[in-house]
């Protein structure tokens, strides 16, 4: 998977943490954060211990749940990113039928919401792109920027719909193609890319500058147009398709780079800057 993108949200006081993979369009929940909801349990460490006993007892009972169950990396309370058991919104309505308590109802209701938004984007992408871009708003993004990424983001899902028709899985064949073609037309992984913005788990396009966005997104247009020339099915033979739609977008941004004297791929990202923690001034 790639592009997954730690938040948290609440059901009622207990916060619930949950990744998205923009990639599968999927959000993960943490297993734990439910289970403490629905025994209404603030200690993490007692909920962590009942989801613990109940995984084993559902595993002994050949029980599908604990199969769909997910382990990925979320923040914990001393702010690491710790592996932690994650589940679809579908396997945690099933898995709170396991649990008695006052909570089941509100908690099936809380997570169907979360589906039925997604269902409603999907029968009307543009709700998902006007969500998309208020919250871009509120994040300081100029209306120029939010145009680029929205059509780089229509280019990108081109990319994937022409992979998922030519033999290319969801997850992991998904990121390494994306990772080849980033790698190609920057210099750099998206790990890496990552890193020089200072970043770990956020969406690296959100904090992209508009010239990487408008790179990334001549690489993913060029892959697609040459794997349709070339018909490219499998991961060979895309994999080849992104080297040179990678490679088209390096030399513009080589040629960039050396007319500007700047380079494309640069270390802004759009975080506010970390609050200085407070300090009672001085007596005199």
């Amino acid at each position: 998977m790639i592009a997954l993108l730690p938040s948290a949200t609440l059901f009622e006081q207990h916060q619930i943490r949950r990744l998205y993979d923009d990639v599968t369009e999927t959000w993960w929940f943490s297993v734990i954060d439910i289970v403490a909801a629905l025994i209404e349990q603030p200690d993490y460490q007692a909920a962590r211990n009942y989801w613990k006993v109940l995984k084993h007892r559902l595993a002994q009972e050949g029980s599908q749940l604990v199969t769909d169950c997910n382990r990925l990396k979320l923040p914990a309370e001393d702010g690491k990113m710790r592996e932690t058991d994650v589940a679809k919104a579908e396997t945690l309505l099933r898995l709170v039928q396991s649990v008695p308590s006052p909570k089941a109802e509100p908690i099936k209701l809380w997570l169907a919401k979360v589906g039925y938004e997604r269902m409603q984007e999907m029968a009307d992408p543009s709700l998902s792109v006007d969500r998309a871009r208020e919250l871009w708003l509120k994040h300081g993004r100029s209306e120029k920027w939010i145009q680029q990424r929205m059509m780089g983001q229509e280019t990108r899902n081109k990319l994937t719909d022409y992979w998922k028709d030519h033999d290319i899985k969801e997850g992991e064949e998904f990121a390494i193609l994306t990772n080849i073609i980033h790698q190609e037309w920057s210099g750099v992984t998206v790990k890496d890319h990552k890193a020089i913005k200072g970043r770990k788990t956020q969406n690296l396009r959100d904090h992209m500058t508009e010239a990487e966005l408008i790179f990334t997104a001549l690489a993913e247009l060029s892959t697609r147009q040459i794997a349709e020339t070339e018909q490219a099915t499998g991961m060979p033979k895309n994999k080849v398709a992104a080297r040179k739609g990678g490679g088209i977008a390096k030399k513009a941004r080589l040629e960039l780079d050396q007319k500007t004297g700047k380079p494309v791929v640069s270390g802004s990202n759009f975080l506010p800057p970390k609050k200085k923690p407070y300090t009672k001034a001085k007596k005199k």
